[in-house]
């Protein structure tokens, strides 16, 4: 894993303010070189990286992703400049077209053509105005990606690409489509037991919220799962998707990812009872790159 950047990713939605400014702390303290947080329906991801990077010294801020159906694309430029310029330049941002879950069935959001959408919103976004200081550097973009299409547009356009759900395989994929410069962000869930009754059960409840999604549905599907594993939550889904066990059973998949060409790869600790509800500090802690003093 030396030749691949590791970072952490999650869901804080059920800690407090001060609790996740405190995360960061020790995220940033075990080495880990980014945060990566999303967005569905909790805090707003550019105010909690703000909180996160007033706590914090070196630790990259990532959106994993911020939805572009909820901004207008100058919006958008104005929240991940704000964040850069007060942070001295540690954002990166994750942009993606989320789910018609998200966007129409909740929102209430016209969801349609995301892959031109997308594009057309890219366009935009370099045409934004934006008249406070500007951060050191400009912004770098990354993009939700995990069929062809949306790859090639995140090698195309952006720094590169931010698969979530995944599999080493696929990662193996995405890097033939984007070839072999641009960055590829890949996000793996991990568990730290060796129960494996527990790990599945655990495992399923996480997944059953991307399974409705049909972007993840289509792409698991390419990567080999049946209906049947989708529908059922498999023990083959969950273990293809999931990485449990030991530390070095988790960190043989990390290690996967990087052969297979991610160029950073984002733990996503799930704690083994509680799954995204809570953050398992003992798997930081074991799959930590290094202390930083």
């Amino acid at each position: 894993m030396d030749s691949c950047d590791r970072g952490v990713w999650f869901a804080p939605e059920g800690l407090t303010g001060s609790e996740v400014q405190a995360c960061g702390r020790q995220i940033e303290r075990l080495g880990y070189s980014t945060l990566w947080v999303g967005e569905t329906f909790g805090r707003d991801p550019f105010a909690q990286l703000a909180a996160i990077g007033a706590a914090t010294s070196s630790l990259t801020l990532a959106t994993g992703i911020a939805n572009i159906y909820n901004r207008h694309p100058g919006v958008m430029v104005q929240g991940a400049n704000t964040v850069a310029e007060q942070t001295g330049g540690r954002m990166l941002l994750g942009l993606g077209v989320s789910s018609p879950a998200i966007v129409n069935k909740v929102r209430g959001i016209e969801y349609d053509k995301p892959l031109s959408f997308l594009r057309s919103y890219l366009d935009a976004m370099d045409r934004a105005l934006y008249t406070s200081v500007p951060p050191p550097e400009p912004v770098p973009r990354v993009l939700a990606a995990l069929g062809p299409k949306m790859l090639e547009l995140a090698a195309e356009r952006t720094a590169g690409a931010h698969p979530y759900n995944t599999t080493p395989e696929h990662t193996a994929m995405a890097r033939s489509v984007i070839g072999p410069d641009a960055g590829l962000f890949v996000e793996q869930k991990v568990m730290l037991t060796d129960d494996a009754a527990l790990a599945r059960t655990t495992g399923a409840k996480v997944l059953r919220f991307y399974s409705r999604a049909p972007g993840y549905r289509n792409a698991w599907l390419k990567m080999g799962f049946t209906d049947d594993d989708i529908d059922g939550l498999s023990e083959k889904l969950v273990d293809g998707l999931i990485a449990w066990g030991d530390a070095d059973a988790i960190e043989a998949r990390l290690a996967e990812h990087a052969e297979a060409g991610a160029t950073h790869v984002c733990v996503h600790p799930l704690h083994p009872r509680e799954g995204q509800a809570a953050i398992d500090e003992e798997v930081l802690v074991a799959l930590a790159p290094g202390v930083v003093s």
